[in-house]
C-alpha cells in the first residue's frame, strides 16, 4: 500500500482542521488511509506563564506580528518528526496573501509530494525573519485578507486531497473539474427533465456519447472564453486547444463581433 501523504499544519487553532478531518472528501480520504494531517500550536512551545506568541511591532502601527521563536521551535519539531518518518522534512509554505496565486498545476504538483508543512499566520502577521529562514514558498488563494492561514490551508488540502489516487468515488471526476484540462467546467443538470420552466438541453439526453462529449467541451470552451479569456490564451499556449477548438472558439468571436 502507498505511503500516505503527510500533512502537517502549524496553527494556533487546530480544532479548526477538524473540518478537513471528520467531514466531506478529506474525512474519508483519512479513513481510507490516503493522507494523515497533524496539527501543531506554537503555544506549546512559548516558555513564559502566558503562553505569548505574538508582540507589538517594531515602528509601530496597529496589531501583533507573531513571535518568532515559537514558530521556529515547533518548525523544529515537526522537521523532526518528518525525518523519523520520511526520512527527510517537507518544505514549509506560507498561507499568505503576498504569496503566489494557487492554481491547479502547482496543486497537482503538491500531491505528487511525500509531505507538506503549511505555517498559518495570525494577528497582522509573521515576524519577517522567520519567514526568510524557514519558509521554503508563500501562496496565496486570492486577492483578499482573511484572519488567519487555517481557512486557505484548509482549501489547499481539500484540493490536493481530491487528486490522491482513492479519494474520489469516480477517479474521473477530478479530471472534469475545472482547470484540471486548462479550461472551466462545462454546465451539468440532473433530473427532472423540466425544472422551472428550464430544459435538459437534448443532447444530454440522447446517450450519444461522442455528441455528448464534443457538447460539454464546447460549452467549457465557451463558458472559459466569456469569463476568463486568459485560460484561453493560456491554454493555447500549453497545446491544450485542437484545431476543433479553435474553429469553434473563431465562430465564437465572429458571432460577438457581429
Amino acid at each position: 500500500m502507498p505511503q500516505p501523504l503527510r500533512i502537517d499544519v502549524v496553527s494556533l487553532f487546530p480544532a479548526m482542521f477538524d473540518a478537513i478531518t471528520q467531514q466531506g472528501v478529506s474525512g474519508r480520504a483519512i479513513e481510507r488511509a490516503l493522507f494523515e494531517l497533524q496539527c501543531w500550536n506554537p503555544r506549546e512551545q512559548t516558555d513564559d506563564a502566558y503562553r505569548r506568541v505574538d508582540d507589538r511591532p517594531f515602528g509601530g502601527g496597529p496589531g501583533m506580528v507573531m513571535l518568532a521563536q515559537p514558530l521556529a521551535s515547533t518548525l523544529d519539531r515537526v522537521a523532526a518528526a518528518q525525518h523519523a518518518a520520511l526520512g527527510a522534512a517537507a518544505p514549509v509554505i506560507y498561507l499568505s496573501p503576498r504569496g503566489r496565486p494557487l492554481d491547479q498545476a502547482r496543486i497537482c504538483a503538491l500531491a505528487q509530494m511525500p509531505a507538506l508543512t503549511l505555517l498559518c499566520g495570525r494577528y497582522e502577521g509573521i515576524d519577517e525573519r522567520l519567514l526568510a529562514s524557514r519558509v521554503h514558498e508563500e501562496v496565496a488563494v486570492g486577492d483578499f485578507v482573511v484572519s488567519g492561514g487555517e481557512l486557505p490551508a484548509m482549501m489547499l488540502i481539500d484540493a490536493v486531497v481530491r487528486w490522491l489516487p482513492g479519494a474520489l468515488n469516480d477517479a474521473h471526476s477530478a479530471l472534469q473539474d475545472s482547470f484540471a484540462q486548462g479550461l472551466l467546467d462545462c454546465p451539468h443538470y440532473t433530473r427532472p427533465e423540466l425544472w422551472n420552466g428550464m430544459e435538459v438541453p437534448e443532447v444530454l439526453l440522447g446517450g450519444h456519447h461522442q455528441r455528448i462529449h464534443r457538447w460539454r467541451r464546447e460549452q467549457a470552451l465557451e463558458s472559459t472564453l466569456r469569463r476568463r479569456p486568459d485560460l484561453i490564451t493560456l491554454a493555447r499556449a500549453r497545446g491544450q486547444l485542437d484545431a476543433q477548438d479553435e474553429r469553434f472558439l473563431a465562430a465564437l468571436v465572429q458571432q460577438v463581433n457581429s
